[in-house]
């Protein structure tokens, strides 16, 4: 018998993709969120990105689809 179910929500934005960034009104302050179901999955390559975001390194990956203030 089950006697309760409880689902948390997976955060995902409305193109699923995630947003990955340097904030517009804090240089110091960096985001990865919206992964959804595959939070798990991508995080080793977004701290990857997100690693040579603060370093100010070029990266292997092109940041342009993550960013927050493509909607």
């Amino acid at each position: 018998t089950v006697e309760r179910e409880w689902m948390g929500h997976r955060p995902v934005l409305w193109d699923s993709k995630p947003a990955i960034g340097r904030s517009s009104h804090h240089d110091t302050v960096f985001y990865a969120f919206g992964h959804g179901h595959l939070g798990l999955s991508l995080g080793a390559v977004t701290g990857r990105l997100i690693a040579d975001l603060v370093e100010g390194r070029p990266s292997d990956i092109d940041p342009a689809p993550f960013r927050a203030d493509r909607f």
